[in-house]
């Protein structure tokens, strides 16, 4: 293990000239004029995987391709399964931004760009481990197999659902345990093992009226507006302490355990620097719950985006013809994206009003999922990170998605895990994210030791 861990110690520059360059092609998924970036991403990742010695190929799908590597089987040894993906949200707004989004700048020990942590920085570090545990190691007791995908972003992953329902394909990636990087630690020095993630449901609603736009003043009161209709409608969704209003919601619930209580209790967590981070002087929730509770392990309902009428500079008084809103529920363990999503739809329709139609678009689903905290190779995951960061991480869950998480699991039988480098404060999803270059380093070392402590 110390040859490996001085072989990767030595190769930082590499990396992170590899990183800087990953990092400069806009993958962005949601937006179609991105789409030959996204291929170019694919193709990127296939050629990094074959000049770091692994078989690889890229797999066309109907939407964006699939880039897999694997290393030669072991007779009687364990498989792991790496699984990553190579697309990224937009980085609008660009003005926010300190430095432009797609090229890598490093300031304060962070690389800034779209994508550096969420999620090109983190599954790297797998990428690099596993080239100096086969490099350094005479005879590997693991096969290591990655696979990753560009519509994490956008669409839920749709083309990996649809080649996983495939039993040829599963057979490909048949492993014991699956491997996830794109969560957060617990703090600067404070790893931590993600055991659970909420699960997501996304909609776009949609309120029409008039056929066209209306003068206010000749037709105000004497139609329903569309954008009156639409945020009162959304407001019946959820009540004043963020308890949500669908019917039959929470039936399904996974209670937290007396157990986790007690863990989340332990957590060197102090509420008023949280919310000082994010500006706010307190919190909003759920009553009953603590913070941790309600971002982990609570359902919640939330307005992603509003569009409604004139949005130019000055005024124009109108009535619109048509508003929506993009809005998404988080799920927790037990509940079925299916039924939940069905009884969205019958909240709605009680709630809408005559003089308007409705139309509910469903953009995706997936359920959430949780890891025994007892098993052993999550106890090789501990040492592992403790060896290189010189403290026990703690358990957490995560309140994000990641859609395909839970059904790697099922389709494959195998375990998870989920180990995050990034920071709570990377802004993954907002303008300036960023990188810990140390946990880049970290998170590679961390990953090369828990290869050799899965192959014994």
């Amino acid at each position: 293990m110390q040859n490996t861990e001085q072989y990767i110690l030595s190769q930082q520059e590499r990396y992170q000239t590899t990183l800087f360059e990953f990092l400069r092609i806009p993958s962005v998924s949601a937006d179609p004029k991105y789409r030959p970036d996204v291929t170019d991403a694919a193709v990127w990742l296939e050629k990094l995987l074959s000049y770091l010695g692994f078989q690889a190929e890229t797999i066309a799908t109907k939407g964006n391709p699939l880039v897999y590597a694997e290393t030669p089987p072991v007779p009687d040894g364990k498989t792991i399964l790496v699984y990553g993906h190579y697309d990224v949200q937009p980085p609008e707004p660009l003005d926010l931004w300190e430095t432009p989004p797609f090229e890598p700048t490093v300031r304060e020990g962070n690389v800034y760009a779209r994508g550096a942590t969420d999620d090109k920085g983190q599954f790297l570090t797998h990428l690099f481990a596993a080239e100096a545990y086969l490099k350094k190691t005479k005879s590997p007791k693991i096969q290591i197999k990655f696979l990753f995908e560009g519509e994490e972003e956008s669409s839920g992953s749709v083309s990996l659902y649809e080649f996983l329902k495939n039993e040829t394909n599963r057979k490909k990636l048949a492993c014991d345990y699956v491997i996830v990087s794109d969560s957060s630690m617990f703090g600067e020095n404070q790893p931590a093992i993600t055991y659970g993630l909420r699960g997501i449901l996304s909609f776009e609603l949609f309120i029409i009226g008039p056929n066209r736009d209306l003068h206010s003043g000749d037709f105000g009161g004497t139609v329903l507006n569309p954008g009156i209709a639409l945020t009162k409608m959304l407001a019946g969704l959820v009540d004043g302490n963020g308890k949500i209003l669908v019917p039959h919601i929470y039936e399904d619930v996974c209670e937290i355990t007396s157990l986790e209580k007690e863990e989340l209790q332990k957590l060197p967590f102090n509420e008023q620097d949280f919310f000082k981070k994010i500006g706010l002087n307190e919190g909003f929730g759920e009553r009953g719950f603590t913070t941790l509770e309600r971002r982990w392990c609570r359902p919640t309902f939330d307005i992603n985006g509003i569009t409604c009428g004139y949005q130019g500079e000055g005024s124009k008084t109108i009535i619109p013809s048509q508003a929506s809103a993009k809005f998404t529920l988080r799920l927790v363990p037990n509940q079925k994206p299916e039924k939940v999503a069905e009884n969205v739809k019958r909240r709605l329709m009680t709630l809408l009003p005559p003089g308007v139609q409705m139309r509910l678009k469903y953009e995706h689903g997936a359920p959430g999922m949780l890891s025994p905290l007892e098993s052993p190779y999550i106890q090789k995951a501990a040492t592992a990170l403790h060896n290189v960061f010189g403290s026990p991480p703690v358990f957490t869950r995560q309140g994000g998605s990641i859609p395909i998480v839970a059904e790697l699991r099922d389709r494959l039988g195998a375990e998870v895990l989920l180990l995050g480098w990034g920071q709570d404060d990377d802004n993954p999803h907002a303008p300036n994210e960023k990188f810990s270059l140390r946990n880049f380093q970290r998170g590679t070392l961390v990953s090369a030791q828990l290869m050799h402590l899965l192959g014994e």
